[in-house]
């Protein structure tokens, strides 16, 4: 089995350099490269093909956000990112998962939580644990003063079934936690989510509850 490559972006050597450490003592985790910037980190991308960057929002020059945006803009692009932030209410870490990023992290997450994450987000799912889901839902409810309207021809593909499987999605609960809710095998669950990905044209699970929330299938005030 490959090793889970791993793409260090932060403009502070110490936290580069922490977490290389940290992640290569981890197994089936290998760090390939570092960045000190966006414009660095885009470039590593292209040249060393991580499975997952690890990604500062502030920097200077071009910041995370923005590289973000532009790593995971194609349609054919498979790097993941998980946002590093040193505040869990930063007011950019929505902005930088509307932008692609598969979850966030804070910078003080100890080792076992790093390796994790990692794992979780190369595996495709997104990081989106409870209490991350409820501070996501509060920015929804301050930023979005009217949700907009459904987009009736993407949303109207989804069979009555997904649409209950994404709207507990929005909510943060796992797999198994969604069979558990709709009395289903987790192979069930995972088949849903699959179909609805596809069907949205979304990347993954954080993409898929900023999408509910963002056309008012699901309500912030409602949780």
């Amino acid at each position: 089995m490959t090793n889970i490559r791993v793409l260090i972006a932060d403009d502070q050597m110490m936290v580069r350099q922490g977490f290389t450490v940290l992640l290569n003592a981890e197994p089936g985790i290998e760090v390939v490269g570092q960045a000190v910037d966006g414009l660095e980190a885009i470039a590593k991308v292209a040249e060393l093909d991580p499975d997952v960057v690890l990604m500062d929002i502030r920097m200077p020059g071009l910041g995370g956000i923005e590289a973000t945006r532009t790593l995971t803009a194609p349609a054919d692009a498979t790097v993941k990112v998980l946002v590093l932030t040193t505040f869990d209410l930063d007011e950019y870490v929505y902005e930088a998962l509307r932008a692609g990023a598969s979850g966030f992290l804070l910078k003080d997450a100890s080792a076992a939580e790093l390796a994790q994450a990692v794992r979780v987000v190369a595996a495709g799912d997104a990081l989106l644990a409870p209490n991350i889901t409820k501070r996501l839902i509060a920015e929804f409810s301050r930023v979005t003063v009217a949700p907009r309207a459904p987009v009736k021809g993407r949303i109207g593909e989804l069979t009555e079934r997904e649409t209950e499987v994404l709207s507990l999605i929005a909510q943060g609960l796992s797999n198994a936690e969604i069979a558990t809710r709709l009395v289903v095998a987790e192979q069930t669950t995972k088949t849903h989510v699959s179909r609805i990905l596809i069907k949205l044209g979304l990347r993954d699970r954080t993409q898929a509850a900023v999408f509910a929330y963002e056309t008012g299938l699901v309500r912030p005030s409602g949780y």
